[in-house]
């Protein structure tokens, strides 16, 4: 249903840089590089990552309560993903645990923009 998601950026190489060490880890890489946008996935389709420097030239902000969120398959892999994130400079927004007991585990991260991502993985589906 999804194709893609978009993040606003202010250093398209270093979000891309980013983007794409952390991805690796659940088999993306990067599809599409234009000079303003980059989309990062499994394959195209698939749904993406795109992160760009907004079209408006205004200045890059992440809007409050908007997040991305990613499923890598195990509680293990949510681990992964947000000490990968950590070392790659993002900052935490909440430790990897349950948030809903038995339901769902996740953890979550600001990139360097401010962009609030999430890891998660549902531990019951209904």
């Amino acid at each position: 249903m999804i194709n893609y998601v978009t993040l606003g950026v202010r250093d398209i190489a270093a979000a891309k840089r980013f983007y794409c060490d952390l991805l690796a880890e659940i088999g993306a890489k990067l599809l599409i590089d234009g000079q303003r946008i980059v989309f990062i996935g499994k394959s195209m389709t698939d749904p993406m990552l795109a992160i760009c420097v907004p079209f408006n030239q205004e200045p890059a902000t992440p809007g409050n309560g908007n997040m991305v969120a990613f499923s890598p398959g195990s509680t293990a892999a949510v681990d992964a993903l947000y000490k990968k994130a950590l070392a790659l400079g993002a900052r935490c927004e909440g430790k990897p645990g349950e948030r809903m007991p038995g339901i769902f585990y996740g953890a979550y991260v600001r990139d360097a923009d401010g962009n609030k991502l999430c890891f998660n993985h549902f531990l019951k589906h209904f």
